[in-house]
């Protein structure tokens, strides 16, 4: 005998089943559908881009007599405006004066009164003087020394925040290795005396320079970078070259983006649609900005800073 289901019964099963998919929101059997990835809010995670040394004590000599800071100037100046490029609008760039020690309790007061959430430190590296060797260009003698050369990436245990320092760091060596770049090994080495470093991660570079005071007494993440030996000939002209200093901006650039989204994590439609503002503080003293116009000419030790 042939047996039909009342419409009724039917048709509620049906409803029942529409109720069922629009409320999953996908279709029987469909997959559902992926998270988006987290991001963060660029426009309220404020960098400070510090410029190593000052016009008046400028660091290094590289091997072709000229001075560390101009390196450290031009390249500074790229990664800001890179990091600006790509929307961490609050990034500062951290320029001061002055003698050794009155430009660096300088730097860390403007640092931890900025409410920064990353201080990152740029340099340019050299080697011990019994390292150095004379050679004679334009007329004039220098030193120089070709034994070491590439970047090394520092980090202080005496940080407030040594685990965010080193989570950048570690991040940063990330990317500047992605880039074939190399870090310099020899700190480890005994011949360095004074200057031997602990090292924290081989694989990238990383190394403990506990009593640098912009390391150890800024009030969060801080991280120096010796972007690479002007003390070495041949890396001293590609450290001026347009080309690297693209690649290590990136570098920062990707690492930075990289410790946003770990440290401040936001969904894609919470910065999309931003809450209601808050009280408007008030705004943190403004570092010193020099033109990014500098020469473009390639500019001692990592001695303590």
């Amino acid at each position: 005998m042939t047996h039909f289901r009342p419409v009724g019964t039917l048709l509620a099963a049906l409803l029942c089943a529409g109720a069922w998919q629009s409320a999953w929101g996908e279709p029987t059997g469909g997959q559902a559908k992926k998270a988006e990835p987290p991001t963060c809010d660029r426009a309220a995670f404020r960098v400070l881009v510090d410029v190593g040394h000052t016009a008046e004590v400028p660091g290094a000599t590289s091997a072709r007599g000229l001075k560390e800071y101009d390196f450290n100037l031009r390249l500074a100046t790229l990664i800001e405006q890179q990091l600006m490029a790509v929307g961490f609008a609050k990034t500062v760039l951290l320029i001061t004066d002055g003698k050794k020690m009155q430009s660096l309790t300088d730097r860390v007061a403007r640092a931890n009164g900025a409410g920064a959430d990353l201080f990152l430190s740029i340099h340019h590296d050299s080697v011990p003087d019994k390292f150095l060797q004379k050679w004679t260009f334009e007329g004039e003698e220098h030193g120089y020394s070709d034994r070491f050369k590439g970047h090394s990436i520092f980090i202080s245990r005496s940080n407030a925040d040594v685990k965010g320092s080193l989570q950048f760091a570690k991040l940063l060596g990330r990317e500047l290795k992605a880039r074939d770049l190399h870090y310099a090994p020899h700190y480890t080495e005994k011949f360095m005396g004074q200057f031997r470093r602990e090292i924290v991660d081989k694989d990238v570079g990383v190394y403990y320079y506990d009593k640098l005071i912009v390391l150890k007494d800024t009030r969060m993440p801080a991280v120096l970078l010796e972007a690479g030996s002007i003390i070495n000939r041949d890396e001293e002209l590609i450290m001026g070259s347009p080309e690297r200093q693209a690649l290590i901006s990136a570098s920062v650039t990707g690492a930075v983006e990289a410790f946003c989204v770990a440290r401040q994590p936001r969904k894609l439609e919470q910065v999309a649609r931003p809450a209601a503002a808050a009280p408007k503080a008030t705004a943190a003293p403004k570092a010193t900005l020099l033109p990014a116009s500098v020469a473009q000419q390639p500019a001692k030790p990592a001695t303590p800073r």
